[in-house]
């Protein structure tokens, strides 16, 4: 009797060590094969979009495609078309970016050079050229979405992010 509860014990142990002991690299394996569902890679980092010369001193606006690297889960593909900006030289000669796409609802904003302004052909939200909403009427919840510049190497290079449409803080999509 004493010597079959002894093997039960033992057998016991194992199966308790053992099984801990597997959760380990399971749970490892788990973690890396879910994690990219658990969040986005950070595409935040700067691009060149243009040579300086691109952006001439007449204060006009101008729609420049946006190419990076696209990552998506386990994907990488480079040099994909992510997106679209408005560069325009202001007033003093620095260089303005506005993410083209409309903080209402998500779609393209188009360059009205006949009235001056931006305009978003799904709701008809205008803005004005530094990006401000241009009518009360509007349903766009906030500005069109400035983004940050530098100018190096003979290169106009934009923090390129998308925003969350139809909120009125400019919250990372």
């Amino acid at each position: 009797m004493e010597a079959s509860r002894r093997n039960f014990c033992k057998g016991a142990a194992a199966v308790v060590i053992g099984g801990a002991a597997a959760c380990a690299p399971v749970g490892a394996g788990l973690a890396a094969l879910l994690n990219p569902l658990r969040g986005r890679v950070d595409e935040a980092g700067f691009v060149r979009v243009a040579p300086l010369e691109a952006a001439p001193d007449d204060n006009v606006p101008r729609r420049f495609t946006v190419y990076a690297d696209h990552v998506d889960a386990w994907n990488k593909v480079p040099n994909q078309a992510v997106g679209a900006v408005y560069l325009r030289r202001d007033a003093k000669g620095e260089i303005e970016a506005l993410n083209a796409v409309c903080p209402h609802a998500g779609g393209f904003v188009d360059y009205l050079a006949s009235e001056h302004c931006f305009l978003c052909p799904v709701h008809k939200s205008r803005f004005k050229l530094d990006g401000a909403v241009a009518d009360s009427k509007s349903p766009a919840p906030r500005p069109m979405d400035t983004l940050a510049v530098e100018v190096r190497d003979g290169a106009i290079w934009v923090r390129f992010e998308n925003f969350r449409a139809g909120v009125a803080q400019k919250i990372p999509a």
